[in-house]
């Protein structure tokens, strides 16, 4: 019996990916408090602790397959709150510019959705 990766392998692997590799931007790479600070988050720093560790686990549950349901709902409320603070503002600039721009949380939303559902 041939080993086959199913569709709903490759959406955790695609999900687990872009969360994790976000983590560590926001965790390592890149200073985010700025950021952060500027959408008139309180206690900025301490905002962007909570949100790469919170990508870097539940991306790393979703990866590996474990209480993948669970693991899509802090995504999802995150997801949506970077939609709101940081898309919905380029509406202003026109709706084809949002819809570019917003392409990725878009799909991301869907995604999470699709492995809560599951």
């Amino acid at each position: 019996m041939p080993n086959h990766v199913t569709a709903h392998q490759l959406i955790r692997y695609a999900v687990g990916y872009v969360f994790i590799a976000s983590a560590i931007m926001k965790l390592v790479i890149s200073d985010f408090t700025g950021t952060f600070a500027g959408f008139g988050l309180p206690y900025p720093e301490l905002v962007v602790l909570l949100v790469g560790l919170t990508e870097l686990i539940c991306g790393g549950l979703i990866l590996f397959n474990y209480y993948v349901r669970q693991a899509a709902i802090p995504l999802f409320i995150i997801m949506v709150a970077a939609f709101f603070l940081t898309k919905v503002p380029i509406l202003e600039t026109g709706f084809f510019q949002f819809l570019f721009d917003a392409r990725l949380d878009i799909v991301m939303l869907i995604l999470l959705f699709i492995l809560w559902k599951k």
